[in-house]
């Protein structure tokens, strides 16, 4: 699921930047396989509680499991959100070149690869590190966003297509969201800490 969402929010981007609407639609075709992969994943972990009854971090490593399918779920989603605001902006002239909606989805990425090394290799650590990216996503969020509240309050034309690059922005910001969510709960699974609502 991990590699099929990092893809899945590639593709979108590639889709924006080049203007490609087969590519975009490729994006929602393909997310049906991570709603499927979700269905498999959750039933399997109630299967295990159900007839092993596991406890300690066998029972946190369950837990976790079925957490991060809706993560790494809702990550496709919201590169599906972003191909479908693609699609929509090729049919108008490109407003500005693509600047810092594609640092973010690199950012995003790197987040959603760490977090699963994180995972496969027992790091702790890096999940914390990770973490602490998402203010770098939410700071070039509020960027694109004061750009293109500039941009339409210069020329009402361009509404449409700033709004759309506002939404795939926040998309983009909400992935990180996702990331951080899986690094939260890869440290309680090594390390039995909760450190949720607690990055300071």
């Amino acid at each position: 699921m991990s590699s099929l969402a990092e893809q899945s929010l590639a593709k979108a981007l590639k889709a924006l930047v080049d203007r490609d609407d087969t590519l975009a639609n490729q994006v929602e075709e393909e997310d049906n396989a991570l709603d499927r992969l979700q269905v498999e994943i959750d039933n399997r972990c109630i299967t295990l509680l159900a007839l092993r009854q596991p406890t300690a971090k066998d029972l946190r490593f369950l837990m976790m499991a079925a957490k991060l399918t809706t993560d790494l779920e809702r990550i496709g989603d919201h590169s599906v959100n972003i191909a479908r605001r693609a699609l929509k902006l090729t049919q108008e002239p490109q407003l500005r070149p693509y600047v810092n909606t594609p640092r973010m989805a690199e950012i995003a990425r790197g987040m959603i690869r760490d977090a699963f090394d994180a995972f496969v290799y027992e790091k702790p650590i890096l999940a914390r590190e990770l973490i602490q990216r998402d203010k770098e996503l939410d700071k070039l969020d509020r960027q694109v966003h004061a750009d293109m509240t500039d941009a339409m309050i210069a020329d009402s034309k361009t509404v449409k297509r700033a709004v759309n690059i506002i939404n795939i922005a926040h998309n983009l910001e909400r992935v990180g969201d996702h990331a951080t969510n899986i690094a939260e709960e890869i440290v309680f699974l090594y390390e039995g800490q909760d450190i949720r609502h607690k990055h300071e």
